[in-house]
């Protein structure tokens, strides 16, 4: 089996900052993309940044200058530092990565269970 477990989270000011951590494990053979998506209520599921296992990296418009994504390949994990929030940014942020397991040839996308980022006065 594989998990993507996501931590970090939670309330800050608007201006304010935080970090998000994925982690994934268990059977896995390689990953390829490591990503974080969010989902606002009543609004579909978004982008947010996304690096592959070579470094190359997307950001979300949105984002850009202000939120930042590193991995480490070697501990399968996946931050993103979030930085001068805004009320815009609130939403449940989850964890993807693009996982071929041990036991399969071919990849597939497994999610965290999400974490919810509230920015707010």
């Amino acid at each position: 089996q594989v998990q993507v477990v996501e931590s970090g989270g939670g309330l800050v000011q608007p201006g304010g900052s935080l970090r998000l951590s994925c982690a994934a494990s268990g059977s896995i053979f390689s990953i390829n993309a490591m990503g974080w998506y969010r989902q606002a209520p009543e609004k579909q599921r978004e982008l947010v940044a996304v690096i592959t296992n070579g470094g190359r990296i997307n950001y979300a418009d949105s984002v850009k200058g202000r939120f930042t994504i590193s991995r480490d390949n070697a501990k399968n994990t996946v931050v993103l530092q979030m930085n001068s929030l805004k009320p815009e940014d609130t939403a449940v942020y989850y964890c993807n990565a693009d996982i071929r397991s041990i036991f399969s040839t071919r990849s597939l996308g497994y999610w965290g269970q999400g974490t919810q980022v509230t920015v707010s006065s």
